[in-house]
């Protein structure tokens, strides 16, 4: 008899899933309320250059700038920092964003690098404004006519000037899962192209008309050959915008324990005690995903406590 899934990620462990700033939705549309925003000065404003964010001169921080020196740019504007206590108004500050192109140069930072050290509003800005531009670098035209599009609603809408359709950003959501047996050990597998003794969950991107359940048993059985059983269960999601995923986690009991990987997405995968994983991670023969990712928190939910060592 299979036991219940009863693993869990920590709160606040996800290092891109820590938003504060009110996103101010309803502020977008509002030209003129934008504009008295970028004019005041308390107004803060990150730079993006492709997917990397200016940071300060240690790395420790995003680096914010005063409208009247921010570069020229795609403006985006990201919301409101309630908290902050300074502001136009008695909302409080506001925060923009400008997109600069280019892939930007030693003074900017990307999120596998930043996530784990920003705090929680400055990783939100982060995720939101690198997300945006990854997604404005690539639908610059409408995909119904071909037209070009243009950016409104303060950078989070691309509207078709020739049919009048608006294009939306968009997540693609994939699952991650960490996978049990029966005598509760975890299921981890490897790329070919990654270096010997680096592991990770299995994950996969969700096809159309398909449940997110249904993805975990299709993606497990099509990479290790391994049966999911009905104990599916969802443990937390994170944005990954590199370019453009929300990654949903999950924990699941295999119901068949042979290993057949597809020699495809999957080159080997082994059932891991946590003895095992103990061993291994000592010694330094075996490498885990990095702190800010998710099958990181999913593997050490499982567990039970932090482990060292990472990619």
């Amino acid at each position: 008899m299979l036991r219940h899934v009863a693993y869990s990620i920590a709160p606040g462990s996800l290092a891109l899933s820590r938003p504060v700033l009110d996103r101010a939705a309803d502020r977008r549309r509002d030209d003129d309320w934008l504009e008295k925003a970028w004019a005041a000065p308390e107004t803060q404003v990150a730079v993006v250059a492709g997917d990397k964010i200016q940071v300060v001169e240690d790395r420790s921080a995003v680096r914010f700038v005063p409208p009247s020196e921010a570069p020229e740019g795609l403006r985006i504007f990201l919301g409101i920092d309630r908290e902050s206590g300074a502001g136009m108004t008695a909302e409080g500050r506001a925060v923009f964003g400008v997109l600069v192109g280019g892939e930007g140069d030693e003074s900017y930072g990307g999120l596998r690098e930043l996530g784990a050290v920003l705090d929680d509003r400055e990783a939100g800005i982060a995720v939101h404004l690198i997300g945006l531009s990854n997604w404005h670098a690539v639908y610059t035209h409408c995909g119904n006519c071909g037209e070009h599009t243009e950016v409104v609603e303060a950078g989070h809408v691309r509207r078709c000037p020739g049919c009048g359709l608006s294009h939306f950003p968009r997540s693609d959501p994939a699952i991650i899962v960490l996978v049990t047996d029966d005598q509760d050990r975890a299921l981890l597998g490897r790329n070919e192209a990654w270096p010997a003794g680096r592991y990770s969950t299995l994950a996969g991107f969700v096809e159309p008309g398909e449940s997110l359940e249904a993805t975990v048993r299709r993606e497990v059985l099509e990479e290790t050959g391994v049966v999911v059983g009905p104990e599916v269960e969802y443990a937390a999601s994170q944005p990954w915008p590199l370019p453009a995923s929300l990654m949903l986690g999950f924990y699941a009991k295999a119901t068949n324990f042979d290993i057949d990987v597809d020699q495809d997405e999957i080159h080997e995968a082994k059932w891991f005690t946590r003895e095992d994983l103990r061993v291994l991670v000592e010694a330094g023969t075996m490498a885990l995903p990095g702190a800010i990712s998710i099958s990181r928190r999913l593997i050490e939910g499982w567990y039970g406590e932090s482990l060292s060592g990472s990619w």
